[in-house]
């Protein structure tokens, strides 16, 4: 993992592989002109005021994440100046917001895969632009390596870069000491979301994944509790069991509870833990297999979140609650036709086995909800139509309050996460009528992804409070890196998590 400090050290004189500088495009500017962000004075002075002139010779614009290499000057112990694109420049009362920032870093933290150390001269004006420039630099540095050669998978075969110095800020403030130990708790537990989304089936299942969860409760004073095939079958948690029953990989349900002495408040999170969804007898077509292996990526966000919460110290109770199986055609799987009885007691007829996300939901809903928590919030790559909707790099809220889910739309803007809210539309829950069993698992195709919040709604606890979190379209890029976010699994809705709990704590979120 890469390190993260404090450095007092002025640009000139500081060690390490490069600096990066951030460059802006001037306000009000037609002829493309650049200004060097506030931060690089030392540097920019070292080209006689130059560098952003040196620069647009260069072709830099000044977009966000664009870099743009060069030698530095003259008496540098560091060789290289990375200036790092922030977009236009603000106006003059305003300066540069955390999510620019946060890009910016991971940008240019990608581009120094191989380096040993990088001094980041980006502009700090406060506490929250400390955190958020080093929780860039450590998620742009990211790099699944686990089964490359030689543990490297960087730029052209180079590891992350090792270290990242961050200048501008005093090490001794206590804020910005608190921000560099937040970036790096919660960067770190969003990394190992990533590792674990991005891990292949044939290594994780349900089984692996809590063994997994049980190591990372033991280290951070976590309670868990681990319900295996046995204990699912005695107590009725018939739809996890239903999507687990074709695969040769038995379910879990996985209860990590992270306590504070001084919490007031209690948030319940539960995560869709499907390590492998072949769609069961309802196969999913060819091209849809060959990244399913992200459909856990709900119970990933929830297990770093939980963990981050407890590294954190977070006056506020959290329970997270992993629903993992794996969904596999054979002659012992659900058919569609067949009808579970779920934990709360409520039958489903399956219609479709690859909406299989619903029904381990369920059974984790109901049985969080007896815990009567002040909040729920369930996370899931759960429906394609989400996608339709919203595109691949935003995520659907909806839930049983407005209020509150203006407060998780909010909380995830604030950690720069895109998100929209979403409705729930009761003229949608009459298709999932069914005349054999108190509800179907499908309903009607247009608008599928408010069917399935529907769905879920049915098997919260009366009066509770919920939210529900389709990340299907972010939780896993297909495409290049871009920011901070690499190719593969991104970490969808850890930082939200994080923050709803640090909300709860400071008593500012109901």
């Amino acid at each position: 993992m890469t390190a993260l400090t404090l450095s007092t050290a002025a640009a000139p004189g500081l060690r390490a592989d490069a600096i990066v500088v951030g460059v802006a495009k001037a306000a009000a500017s037609k002829s493309g002109d650049l200004v060097v962000a506030p931060g690089a004075e030392a540097v920019d002075k070292a080209y006689d005021g130059g560098l952003a002139g040196v620069l647009k010779t260069l072709g830099a614009s000044g977009g966000e994440g664009e870099v743009t290499k060069l030698p530095a000057p003259s008496g540098f112990k560091a060789p290289v100046v990375l200036a790092v694109g922030l977009g236009a420049q603000p106006d003059k009362d305003t300066s540069f917001g955390t999510e620019t920032l946060r890009r910016a870093a991971g940008a240019a933290a990608r581009a120094l895969a191989g380096s040993k150390k990088a001094a980041f001269a980006l502009p700090v004006t406060d506490a929250a632009a400390v955190g958020a420039i080093g929780e860039g630099a450590l998620l742009g540095a990211y790099a699944f390596d686990a089964y490359k050669e030689n543990g490297k998978n960087g730029k052209n075969g180079k590891a992350p870069l090792a270290e990242v110095a961050l200048l501008g800020a005093k090490p001794r403030d206590k804020a910005c000491k608190a921000a560099v130990e937040r970036a790096t708790a919660v960067s770190e537990e969003l990394n190992r979301a990533r590792d674990l989304v991005n891990t292949p089936p044939n290594d994780l299942n349900p089984e692996s994944f809590a063994a997994v969860a049980q190591a990372a409760a033991k280290e951070h004073g976590i309670k868990i509790q681990v319900l295996d095939e046995k204990a699912l079958e005695k107590g009725g948690y018939g739809g996890i069991l239903g999507v687990g029953a074709g695969s040769a990989s038995a379910p879990r349900l996985v209860k990590l509870s992270y306590t504070s002495s001084k919490a007031k408040k209690h948030l319940a999170f539960v995560g869709k833990g499907i390590t492998y969804d072949s769609g069961g007898i309802s196969l999913k077509p060819a091209g849809h297999n060959e990244t399913m292996k992200c459909d856990m990526s709900g119970a990933a966000a929830v297990f770093a979140a939980v963990v981050a919460a407890a590294r954190l110290g977070l006056e506020v109770n959290v329970t997270g609650w992993l629903a993992l199986a794996e969904n596999m055609p054979s002659g012992s799987a659900t058919r569609p036709g067949d009808v579970l009885r779920m934990y709360s007691g409520k039958t489903v007829e399956v219609l479709n086995t690859d909406a299989e996300g619903r029904l381990v939901l369920a059974d984790a809903l109901a049985k969080a909800s007896e815990d009567k928590p002040d909040a729920i919030v369930d996370v899931a790559t759960l429906t394609g139509a989400m996608v339709l909707a919203l595109g691949n790099r935003t995520f659907g809220v909806m839930a049983n309050d407005d209020a509150f889910r203006t407060a998780v739309v909010e909380a995830a803007e604030e950690v720069g996460e895109p998100s929209w809210p979403m409705p729930l539309p009761d003229h949608l829950k009459k298709g999932m009528d069914s005349p054999t069993a108190d509800i179907a698992n499908m309903g009607e195709r247009m608008g599928g992804g408010l069917v399935a919040g529907l769905f879920l709604k049915e098997f919260i606890g009366e009066g509770l409070t919920w939210a529900h979190v389709d990340i299907a379209g972010p939780a896993f890029n297909e495409s290049g890196p871009f920011g901070y976010t690499p190719k593969g699994g991104t970490g969808s809705a850890v930082r939200t998590l994080v923050r709803l709990a640090e909300l709860t704590a400071k008593g500012d979120l109901g």
